[in-house]
């Protein structure tokens, strides 16, 4: 019953995103010159994301078959294993390609929509703000129900096929044997995010120094040639490769949460047994409570509208705040139905932390990143004084935004172990904080929504001031995008606020991994030991290697965009008098060269060098004659997990928040504060936004993968380092 349950909401969440399409796509498209700009980005866009597609594709299969050639016949099969050598090689290496193209799947899907909802969000500001806000909501959840839904479908139809075919006697074990296709889902989605977040942000650093500053011409422009570049990046980055992150994230762990699952039944067979509890719903109680929020977030959308008067940021509040409430209320009916009327109760408030880990995380990323707060205005005043000092406040408000985030999520993860500990179950602490990152993961559809809302808005916006509308459509198009940068901020906190938990809790699912194939495994990673401390600091050091990467990527992509940008201006003087067109088509070619290039390396970093740490380590252990005080690969790898997603929370909290805090105080300026556009502070405030674009939209989000993907690497790769 548990699994006809989720893989019924799951269709329905597919059937809700496709009665939003429709919904949408029967809206106004505006004037001819409005859909000629619309029809520029879906071109630019669509080519650019089949490229990438294809890119990525060739770095999965040639990775699924190193997964399959490692399982198959250089790993030594191990009596513990959860199936046969061959089955585990092939269901391992099954699900990792299930997982890859589900996650390219959810995130075209999003862009599809976004692509399309843009010029009609654009149309309908031309009559009022709430059917703008309502066309590009409920474009942007689209992508929230596709990622959500497919994520849910994904695991629990893998999990239905594996137990159909009797692949192996026990089902605690089927979680093992399907741990690939969240790792699958990271893969896809590091690339997708690191090639969106360059494209989007050489396009954007090259419009903005050369338009702005050098120029002196509005942001969306027509005369500037990187214009339309700038416009396809915000679906690439915001729409393609958010949606991606936040598929992988949700695939991931759900695995996770049924792994640690899995050990609880174990530690606690005899006590379910008395309670009448069926192992199959304590197995799948994180995908029914997770099944919960899709309904509870269909609802939170629905209920979403505005007027000419009201701050629409306050009506997608609102549509949260109920959409968090519905998810709680779905948590304790998941929690009393398939956990016990004697257990219950502790988990489902693990649940609710995770909910109010959400909101939290929601509060702190507006705190530090909207203009009607002090980090924000504080940086703006610092403009006043020049670049130099915009710089360094942004660089302070940065590195003060870690601080709160890590103390909500140290109180979420105490709070939701002490409650797991003392439920009455034997090692319940582990999955306790499970359920409250499936708790934090519940309005997930609707958060997605407020993400891809932010690109659909810049693009109206962008569609608007290209076709030259009246000043009045531009007001309410820029209080929509406005609202859009902040909801992007938002997504933005969430997504590593929910990386944060889900990090945890994958740790906790990898050490119990390692105990299923290697019961002798003691759960202690020993900093003290020489092997693990050097396995601790290269796992901090490739968060700094990786962010270098993708910072210089924005850079060299973003220096060639500006050259050409500048070259059009000199070679043909009739762009700046109006008289003539620019190439945008060069700067689109270019940015998209650029962002497939220099996406590779970083990924290959992470993968590369996460399996020659542990190969080379057991190798090490066991070439010693494994020496009474040694560690295991898995051990070393153990440290270099824990340390390198701490390193990497920190690192992306700080380049979000920074980032997003330089962009909105460039936007507060704007707004006609401290000397307005064109002012000497509105300059610094520009230079300071494009220094944060890479932090924001390159580096910080790719890392909210690279930490779930070092967790999903090393599920998968476990049994090749013991």
């Amino acid at each position: 019953m548990e699994l006809s349950l989720i893989l019924g909401i799951s269709v329905l969440g597919l059937l809700f995103a496709l009665f939003l399409i429709r919904d949408v796509m029967r809206r106004d498209t505006g004037t001819p010159k409005m859909r000629e700009i619309s029809d520029a980005i879906k071109t630019g866009a669509e080519a650019f994301l089949r490229r990438q597609n294809r890119t990525i594709g060739y770095l999965a299969f040639a990775l699924a078959c190193l997964i399959y050639i490692l399982y198959a016949f250089v790993r030594t099969p191990n009596e513990h294993d959860p199936a046969g050598q061959g089955a585990l090689a092939l269901w391992t290496t099954l699900s990792f390609a299930f997982g890859a193209i589900c996650s390219v799947a959810a995130g075209y899907m999003g862009m599809w929509v976004a692509i399309r909802s843009n010029i009609r969000t654009a149309s309908a500001a031309t009559r009022n703000m709430n059917d703008a806000l309502q066309t590009a909501l409920r474009g942007g959840a689209v992508s929230g129900f596709f990622v959500v839904a497919m994520s849910l479908l994904g695991v629990a139809g893998l999990f239905a096929l594996v137990s159909y075919m009797g692949v192996t006697t026990d089902v605690t074990k089927i979680p093992l044997l399907i741990v690939g296709y969240g790792f699958g889902a990271s893969f896809v989605a590091l690339f997708a995010q690191l090639g969106g977040g360059i494209y989007t942000k050489a396009a954007d650093v090259g419009a903005d120094l050369v338009g702005k500053v050098e120029a002196g011409i509005p942001e969306d422009d027509p005369r500037n040639p990187a214009v339309i570049a700038d416009l396809v990046g915000d679906n690439v980055g915001d729409c393609a490769g958010r949606g991606a992150d936040l598929f992988e994230s949700t695939a991931a762990e759900n695995i996770g949460a049924m792994v640690l699952a899995a050990a609880l039944y174990r530690a606690n067979a005899s006590v379910f047994d008395a309670q009448q509890l069926s192992l199959l719903g304590v197995l799948l109680f994180p995908l029914v409570a997770r099944a919960f929020g899709i309904i509870a977030s269909a609802i939170g959308i629905m209920i979403v509208k505005t007027n000419e008067q009201e701050d629409p940021m306050s009506a997608l509040n609102r549509g949260y705040y109920v959409t968090s409430i519905l998810a709680m209320i779905g948590f304790y009916i998941a929690s009393r139905w398939l956990l016990g009327a004697e257990y219950y109760l502790n988990f489902f408030f693990c649940g609710v932390i995770g909910v109010l880990t959400s909101i939290a995380f929601v509060f702190i990323t507006q705190y530090y990143t909207e203009y009607k707060y002090r980090p924000v205005k504080f940086i703006a005043e610092s403009s006043q004084t020049g670049y130099a000092t915009n710089i360094i406040s942004g660089v302070a408000v940065g590195m003060e935004s870690t601080g709160f985030p890590v103390l909500v999520i140290g109180a979420a993860i105490v709070g939701a172990y002490f409650l797991g500990q003392s439920s009455g179950l034997h090692d319940a602490g582990l999955f306790g904080t499970a359920v409250a990152t499936m708790g934090m993961l519940g309005t997930a559809a609707y958060i997605l929504a407020m993400d891809t809302f932010g690109p659909i808005t810049d693009n109206a916006g962008g569609i608007v001031e290209m076709s030259q509308q009246p000043e009045d459509i531009r007001k309410k198009t820029d209080r929509l995008d406005a609202v859009g940068n902040t909801t992007k901020a938002l997504t933005k906190g969430y997504a590593v606020g929910s990386a944060a938990l889900a990090a945890f809790l994958l740790f906790g699912a990898y050490i119990d991994e390692v105990r299923n194939y290697m019961p002798s495994f003691q759960p202690i990673i020993n900093i003290n030991k020489p092997e693990v401390f050097v396995g601790a600091i290269l796992g901090a050091v490739l968060v700094y290697l990786f962010s270098s990467l993708a910072i210089k990527a924005v850079g060299g992509a973003a220096h060639s965009i500006i050259k050409n940008v500048r070259e059009q201006f000199k070679n043909n003087p009739g762009i700046m008098k109006g008289t003539s067109k620019p190439d945008y088509g060069q700067c689109v070619d270019i940015a998209t060269k650029a962002a497939l290039q220099k996406m590779v390396l970083p990924g290959v970093l992470v993968v590369g060098l996460t399996i020659s740490v542990g190969m080379v380590f057991r190798w090490l252990y066991y070439a010693s004659g494994q020496p009474a005080f040694g560690a295991t690969g898995a051990e070393v790898i153990g440290g270099y997990l824990m340390v390198g997603t701490i390193t990497g929370i920190l690192m992306a909290l700080f380049l979000n928040n920074s980032g997003g805090a330089w962009d909105n105080a460039k936007k507060y300026i704007e707004a006609g504060h401290l000397g307005g556009k064109k002012s000497d502070p509105h300059k610094a405030a520009v230079v300071g936004d494009t220094v944060g674009d890479p932090f924001k939209d390159t580096a910080g989000p790719s890392l909210h993968v690279l930490i779930k993907l070092l967790s999903t690497l090393t599920l998968v790769l476990a049994p090749l380092f013991i």
